[in-house]
């Protein structure tokens, strides 16, 4: 046997391999030992002190999921021939509409403009079935009895082509009147009227432009006066929402839903569906919305909506349809009934040609589902036209993260100016800003419900600015929900180049409905007052680069109704997925219309490519639904479908007999008109909520509706619980004090589990930092306790 002559004999390596399995055995077990107590006591820490990591929940079934998926490649139905014409509504006599400008939230009581040279902007729409006939501009104005006439006037603008000016030389006290005449080729489907004041209090030359006699205002009575032609609405799935739903209707939209002679859940879950798609259409925009029991009780400019198979809605036998019925079901042109699992939607007239007609229908439950979320998916009505659609199969759309909210802030703590979005969901490029009196950039900073932010948010400016500016007195500003956090002057007489100021964001000023203002104040180093060449040559431009950090978690206490202000949590995924409401067994009309609203609120505030709200009555509702979604529960106290809502701890409870609990405290009243808004933890999952919308009649449940539809009440929730009641019978929405709200906070809040288990950690540790060096010390020494105990017992073995 050879040996390699720098390698030890087999003896000498024998050798060795003993000295080091003894030496080993008196050190490897102790180290490895300690470690293995360190880890465990560390994972035995963290599950004393951490709550339960959040249920994944399962893919929630939808109507369609299950649906047996037909083959698209050949054709299974015979259609019936199309018509020679699309189907229309014939067209309304001519008309007049009178728009005042107090509708405008930026009217008020007047509009004011100021200084040497000032404007103001009004934006207006045109209906979509209007053709303008004469358009006229009213305007009712007063200004400074100081203004200069020759040198001082009101110019009137639509779409940037000048309609008329008018020289502002009233006497002291004196309304001025004046008429415009726009030509109607001017009006577009938007539209925006510019009020250009020019005024002067000297025969040369103005020299102070912030005199506070220099100014003109616009009464708020002044108006425009449309005189119309009405065209014939064309019926075709093409133009969907319309004629439906106007994004461009200058009066609320009209909606009427037909209420079938019998409620099941699938026309729960079809109509609040469709409700919610409205309510993402709708925006800002207001809906009134109500139900029929017959067809002709459809009125005015309302649009009728019906939903169901025929045997629910026997109505439909009396609508002219593109397709026939025979024996309760729909035919296709050889007479043969659609499958139950074919949805079938369609575009028609009432009986008397007045009013549009939606019709949502199918020979089956599942069909009549799958003709509704085509509506609701905007990637599958895009392709629809005709009067008549067959929805054989439709986009399975995934359901989004929880957290992936459009129009919030993004997921990523860097990010920059471009990755947020402008109010038509465009990236924001570099703007520039022209004039020493110039707009602020506005941007939405809306950060998602459940962030909780630590010290250290940043934002990193990245601007520059032109020459010509006075360095003592210009200067750019950052607020954060019209409050200054910091301000830099600008100190370059020839202009700066991608310049930076880095602001530090109060991390408890981070809010849902938070805005960031970037304010130029630029000051010309020569200062002209009869001539603006020189305000106008003053510029400003924010980068798109503008970069943003934050540092922050995600933590949310329950329950919290000011969270329903932005939707949270039954908004979270945004397809509403997580949330199903309960209804009573027999719902009453009371109960379906603040169904309706309450549709209609959470599509206002979501946004996805699909809609997978559920809606139950009571015994109706899955276990597993009621244990894995939020609820939302509708109906009186006599009705109410999930009881339990009344029945945890001391808060306060609706009893029957008009009673009420609240901790000891028990008392009967005569009569209860008063609305309940009440939120708590889910009896059956402590990471859900429950809503109560309740009341002990049905004039309460109209208090609870009214909270949710008008945005002046709604957008004052707090606590856990509201109770609503009108001051007057018939409240105007307008006034601000027709309603009075109480707010209760009858219950600790219960901080649910983080998205991850590094957020957890911090937020234990930042939550009980009191403890953590007495606790470190503690474990310190019961650690070296247990490793001289071992050590003994080691030495002893030995």
């Amino acid at each position: 046997m050879k040996h390699d002559l720098h390698s030890p004999t087999p003896n000498r390596q024998s050798s060795r391999r003993r000295s080091r399995s003894s030496s080993h055995r008196r050190d490897r077990p102790l180290w490895a030992f300690a470690g293995m107590l360190l880890l465990s006591c560390g994972l035995l820490l963290g599950w004393a002190i951490l709550p339960a990591p959040a249920q994944t929940e399962a893919p929630i079934p939808t109507e369609e999921s299950g649906a047996p998926q037909p083959d698209l490649s050949r054709s299974e139905f015979a259609l019936p021939d199309p018509p020679a014409a699309p189907p229309t509504v014939a067209p309304e006599a001519a008309g007049q509409y009178v728009l005042e400008f107090n509708r405008s939230p930026i009217v008020g009581n007047r509009l004011r403009m100021e200084g040497i040279y000032d404007e103001r902007r009004l934006r207006f729409t045109r209906p979509r079935n209007w053709e303008p006939k004469s358009v006229q501009i009213s305007l009712r104005f007063r200004h400074s009895a100081a203004l200069y006439a020759t040198r001082s006037n009101l110019t009137v603008l639509v779409n940037g082509t000048s309609i008329g000016s008018v020289p502002l030389n009233k006497p002291q006290g004196e309304i001025g009147n004046v008429v415009f005449d726009v030509p109607p080729g001017a009006i577009k489907d938007y539209n925006e009227v510019v009020l250009a004041a020019l005024q002067n209090n000297s025969p040369t030359c103005t020299q102070d432009p912030f005199d506070p006699s220099l100014w003109t205002e616009i009464l708020p009575d002044s108006k425009l006066v449309f005189n119309f032609q009405p065209k014939a609405i064309a019926l075709d799935f093409h133009r969907y929402p319309y004629p439906v739903f106007d994004d461009l209707s200058l009066e609320p939209n009209q909606v009427a839903y037909l209420q079938p002679n019998e409620i099941d859940e699938t026309w729960l879950t079809a109509t609040s569906r469709l409700h919610t798609s409205l309510g993402r259409l709708a925006e800002f925009r207001p809906l009134d919305t109500r139900i029929v029991e017959a067809i002709d009780q459809v009125a005015g400019r309302e649009r009728l909506i019906v939903i169901g198979t025929p045997a629910i809605q026997p109505d439909l036998s009396s609508l002219d349809l593109p397709l026939s019925l025979g024996s309760g079901r729909f035919l296709d042109a050889e007479q043969q009934p659609f499958p139950g699992d074919v949805g079938l939607l369609m575009l028609t007239t009432t009986p008397d040609g007045a009013a549009p007609v939606l019709v949502a229908t199918g020979n089956g439950a599942e069909g009549v589902a799958k003709a509704v979320q085509f509506l609701v998916q905007p990637g599958d009505r895009q392709i629809g036209t005709g009067n008549l659609v067959i929805v054989d199969q439709i986009d399975q759309v995934e359901t989004p993260d929880p957290r992936a909210w459009q129009g919030y802030l993004p997921l990523e703590n860097s990010f920059k100016l471009s990755d947020l979005r402008t109010f038509d969901e465009q990236a924001y490029g570099d703007v520039t800003v022209r004039g020493s009196h110039s707009p602020s950039l506005e941007l939405d900073f809306r950060a998602l419900p459940d962030d909780q932010f630590s010290p250290g948010n940043t934002m990193t400016l990245r601007y520059s600015y032109g020459p010509q500016i006075n360095p003592l007195t210009s200067l750019v500003e950052v607020e954060l929900d019209n409050v200054v956090i910091t301000g830099k002057r600008l100190t370059s007489v020839s202009g700066g180049d991608r310049e930076t100021l880095k602001v530090t964001l109060p991390e408890d000023r981070i809010k849902p409905n938070s805005r960031i203002q970037v304010n130029f104040r630029l000051d010309p180093r020569e200062r002209r007052s009869c001539s603006r060449v020189t305000d106008q040559q003053l510029w400003s431009t924010i980068h798109s680069d503008t970069e943003f950090k934050l540092n922050r978690e995600q933590v949310v206490r329950l329950p919290d109704l000011e969270l329903l202000r932005a939707g949270y949590p039954f908004a979270a995924p945004q397809d509403l997925s997580s949330t199903a409401i309960a209804m009573p067994e027999n719902p009453a009309q009371s109960d379906l219309l603040l169904l309706l609203e309450v549709s209609e609120r959470l599509g206002r505030l979501s946004r996805a490519e699909s809609v997978k709200l559920d809606v139950y009555r009571a015994s109706k509702l899955p276990v597993e639904q009621r244990d894995s979604r939020h609820i939302i529960a509708i109906g009186t106290e006599a009705q109410f479908p999930l009881p339990e809502a009344f029945e945890q701890g001391d808060g306060f409870a609706l009893r029957d007999l008009f009673s009420r609990h609240w901790g000891q405290k028990q008392i009967q009243t005569l009569p209860d008109q008063e609305g309940l808004v009440k939120q708590i933890i889910s009896p059956w999952n402590q990471e859900r909520v429950m809503l109560a919308l309740s009341a002990q009649t049905d004039e309460g449940l109209q208090q609870v509706r009214d909270l949710i539809s008008q945005d002046n009440l709604f957008f004052q929730l707090e606590g856990d619980t509201v109770l609503i009641a009108a001051n007057e019978p018939d409240p105007s929405p307008y006034d601000p004090n027709a309603y009075s709200l109480e707010f209760l906070q009858q219950s600790s809040q219960r901080q649910l589990a983080s998205a991850n288990l590094s957020s957890r950690i911090a937020a234990v540790l930042r939550g009980n930092w009191f403890v953590l060096a007495p606790g470190i010390v503690a474990a310190s020494l019961v650690l070296y306790g247990v490793i001289q105990l071992y050590l003994k017992r080691l030495t002893g073995q030995e």
